[in-house]
């Protein structure tokens, strides 16, 4: 894929006229929650479509983090033509900074704007795109254990129109989060509700990563957690049968005879990075990793008659998370001893050791940061 440079492109940083305080922002570092504190920078890269029906990317722009100006009749606020992605930046045990798999996040992002009717933007692009934030935010990178910087890229369209058709023009953006613990419970593993409502169905937008995804998740999640559950897991459409994934991870099930299982794709849920990540790993382990069906009847069998002995979801955000409970209308069952697995924790610590640079990376996942 071209480069930035190579696409004609040059980036023009704007000067940052009143960025956070050093006391601020190692108030915020010391403390840095998950989503809720950004860091002084953002990158925009605009798309147009030309007079002869052909687009493209201009106006490169790395500057102050600052509101989006967008006209009422954005085309964005009334078809939702909106993707994004999640990616963290690491301190390395070397000091450096490193992303993890940024051009497998390239990859599914261009998969998600095809789905969405959106321009694909080249894969080197994004990454230097990504690079160049945190490269300006570098000391907005918390340092302690499981903390990270998570980069959100996304893209928008921002053509002023009312009509069904795709847009012809678009805003690619980056922000930057500095981000503790996912889960604020803080309890060994979490607790999971089986939801009535519907996540994706087939030939619809499950395996794109757009927000109408995750608005479709916040009625479920909230009653999840309003009966005492951290997440919510979906069932699939047709059947309401089939477990799929959880409102923004995906699921593994480990059982006593080495297999590890996770739902395959098939087009309605979110193919996960960190979820192809630990397949890899696991078969480094000598497991039987299966990707196949797993029906909630049999995951309740299963978890009572202690042949299945761990689960776990996992996610660029959560990383690996024991799953402990799961309750549903038709009851409750604990899966193993309803804490965290040998297998859960081992695959963890491996993920976590190669995201931070204190394992061999022998996959090439890592990028480093000059």
């Amino acid at each position: 894929m071209a480069s930035l440079a190579d696409a004609g492109l040059k980036f023009t940083t704007l000067p940052h006229p009143a960025p956070a305080s050093d006391e601020a922002r190692e108030a915020v570092l010391a403390n840095p929650g998950f989503g809720t504190n950004f860091t002084d920078h953002m990158v925009v890269i605009e798309w147009s479509e030309g007079a002869d029906g052909v687009g493209g990317w201009h106006d490169a722009v790395i500057g102050p983090r600052q509101p989006i100006a967008l006209d009422p009749a954005a085309a964005v606020l009334h078809y939702a033509q909106e993707i994004f992605e999640g990616l963290k930046a690491y301190k390395q045990a070397d000091g450096s900074i490193a992303l993890f798999r940024p051009e497998a996040n390239a990859a599914r992002f261009n998969h998600s704007a095809e789905r969405l009717a959106m321009p694909s933007l080249p894969e080197e692009l994004f990454v230097e795109a990504v690079e160049r934030l945190v490269q300006i935010d570098r000391a907005w990178i918390p340092e302690a254990e499981g903390a990270s910087l998570y980069l959100r890229p996304f893209m928008i369209a921002t053509e002023a129109f009312l009509g069904v058709r795709p847009a012809k023009q678009y805003k690619f953006i980056v922000i930057a989060s500095p981000a503790g613990n996912y889960f604020k419970s803080g309890a060994p593993a979490v607790s999971i509700w089986v939801s009535d409502y519907t996540r994706a169905a087939p030939g619809g937008t499950g395996a794109a990563k757009c927000g109408g995804n995750y608005a479709a998740s916040l009625v479920p999640q909230s009653e999840a957690m309003a009966r005492g559950h951290d997440q919510v897991v979906f069932l699939d459409a047709a059947e309401h049968k089939w477990i799929e994934e959880l409102g923004g991870m995906n699921l593994y099930f480990s059982f006593e005879d080495g297999t590890l299982l996770t739902p395959a794709l098939t087009g309605t849920i979110l193919p996960g990075i960190t979820r192809d990540s630990l397949l890899t790993l696991a078969r480094e382990e000598g497991l039987n990793v299966v990707e196949g069906r797993y029906s909630l009847d049999q995951w309740r069998a299963d978890a009572a008659s202690g042949k299945l002995i761990e689960a776990f979801a996992c996610g660029t955000a959560a990383v690996v998370t024991p799953v402990g409970r799961v309750a549903g209308r038709d009851g409750e069952f604990t899966i193993g001893s309803g804490g965290p697995g040998q297998l859960t924790q081992k695959l963890k610590n491996r993920l976590v050791s190669i995201q931070r640079g204190e394992a061999a990376d022998t996959h090439g996942w890592i990028r480093k940061i000059a």
